[in-house]
C-alpha cells in the first residue's frame, strides 16, 4: 500500500505532533452534497447505494473532492450487522430505519448467528478496499460500527426508539437474554471490524448512540463492558502501522474517565461536554475527537469561524485533538458553510502546534 501522503488524523488520535489539528465530519458523505443525492438517485435507495461498492466508494470519496478533510470514514450504516443476522432491514424516507423481524424473546436471540463479515458483508469490505485503493495514500480510512448496546436498541424496537422502551423493558425483566444478545454482537462487531482493517481501514470508529440514554450502571453493565471486549478483541496493528480505535457515546460525557480506561485511543465528545473539561479529567490516557454543535453551521462564516476558534482554544496547545462536529451534519447546511469549517480548523489551529 501507498505511504500516507496527509497521516496528521492518525498522528492526533496517537497524540503525536502535527502541524494542525485535523478535522473530518460524522456524515460528512451524505444528504447535504447534491453530488451525493444524484449518486443514491443512481443506486435507487440507501440500502442499495451502501452495498454497490463502486458507489459507495464514489460517496465517500465526494467530501474530499470539495474539502480538505484530513480523512475519509466509509459510506455504509451502523446496522448491516443485524440486516446480515436476517432481520429485514429497509429505510423510508422521513421514518428511517425499520427490521421486518425485530427480537422478541430469548428463542430470537438463540437463533441469531454470527455474520461472517467476507461473505453475508463482502460488499462492506469491497467497499474499503475499493476507497484505499481510490485515496492512494491521500488521507486514511475510517472503518466503524455500532456498538452492541446501540445495534440492539433498533433490533429490540424494530427500528430508532428515542426512549427504547421495549430493549429497557427487556434489560430489567431479563437481563440474561439481552446479555445472550450482547455478547453475539460483540464478537460479530470483533469479526466485522478486524475484517475491515485488513480490507485497509486505518483507523476505526465505535459508534455508541444510544449509550448517553442509560444510568450509570446500566451503562458499565449493558454497554461498556461489550465495547471493552470488542476493544481487547481488535486488530490494533496491521501492516506494521498502529490502528486506533476512537470510542463515541453520545450523551456519555459524564463517564470518560470509565471510557477512557478500557484500551481505546480516542474519545468522541459531543456539545454537551465541555472539551477543556474532559481533556483535564482523562489527561494523556486518550486524544479527544469532537465537539462542535452542528446547528453552527446554519450561521455566518464569521459565528462559524468564531465557534472554530473557541473549541480550539478551549483544547489548548497541542496535539491530541481531532476536530470534529458533536454529531452528524445535518442535511440541510450549505455545503459552502461545511468548507467555511474545515478551512478555519486548519487556518487557526496552527497556532497551538507551534514547538
Amino acid at each position: 500500500m501507498n505511504k500516507l501522503k496527509n497521516d496528521r488524523y492518525l498522528r492526533a488520535l496517537l497524540r503525536k505532533p502535527v502541524d494542525s489539528t485535523p478535522i473530518w465530519m460524522m456524515r460528512q458523505a451524505g444528504r447535504y452534497l447534491p453530488e451525493y443525492k444524484a449518486t443514491r438517485a443512481i443506486a435507487g435507495s440507501f440500502m442499495l447505494l451502501c452495498k454497490n461498492p463502486e458507489l459507495a466508494c464514489e460517496v465517500t470519496l465526494q467530501p474530499l473532492r470539495r474539502y480538505a478533510l484530513d480523512a475519509a470514514i466509509l459510506f455504509s450504516d451502523i446496522l448491516t450487522i443485524p440486516d446480515a443476522m436476517g432481520l429485514g432491514l429497509s429505510f423510508s424516507d422521513g421514518d428511517g430505519p425499520h427490521f421486518d423481524y425485530p427480537i422478541t424473546c430469548r428463542a430470537d436471540v438463540e437463533k441469531l448467528s454470527i455474520p461472517d463479515p467476507e461473505q453475508q458483508l463482502g460488499y462492506v469490505m469491497n467497499t474499503v478496499r475499493a476507497i484505499r485503493k481510490s485515496l492512494d495514500g491521500q488521507v486514511p480510512v475510517v472503518g466503524f460500527s455500532g456498538s452492541p448496546w446501540t445495534l440492539a436498541t433498533y433490533m429490540v424496537e424494530g427500528g430508532a426508539s428515542k426512549i427504547c422502551t421495549k430493549l429497557k423493558k427487556m434489560m430489567y425483566t431479563d437481563p440474561n437474554t439481552l446479555h445472550l444478545m450482547l455478547n453475539k454482537l460483540a464478537d460479530s462487531v470483533i469479526l466485522y471490524l478486524n475484517a475491515q482493517i485488513l480490507a485497509g481501514a486505518q483507523s476505526i470508529m465505535i459508534f455508541d448512540t444510544w449509550g448517553g440514554i442509560l444510568t450509570g450502571r446500566g451503562y458499565q453493565e449493558f454497554s461498556l463492558q461489550y465495547i471493552h471486549k470488542i476493544i481487547d478483541g481488535l486488530f490494533h496493528e496491521h501492516d506494521w502501522q498502529r490502528v486506533p480505535v476512537t470510542l463515541f457515546t453520545k450523551g456519555g460525557g459524564q463517564w470518560l474517565e470509565a471510557m477512557a480506561d478500557i484500551g481505546c485511543d480516542a474519545l468522541g465528545i459531543d456539545w454537551t461536554t465541555d472539551i477543556a473539561d474532559a481533556r483535564r479529567r482523562v489527561g494523556n490516557k486518550v486524544a479527544i475527537q469532537g465537539n462542535m454543535d452542528p446547528s453552527i453551521l446554519y450561521a455566518s462564516p464569521s459565528r462559524i469561524r468564531a465557534e472554530v476558534s473557541t473549541i480550539l482554544a478551549d483544547y489548548g496547545h497541542g496535539s491530541g485533538h481531532i476536530f470534529n462536529l458533536g454529531h452528524g451534519i445535518y442535511p440541510d447546511v450549505l455545503p459552502e458553510n461545511a468548507n467555511e469549517l474545515v478551512e478555519a480548523v486548519h487556518k487557526l489551529s496552527r497556532v497551538y502546534h507551534l514547538r
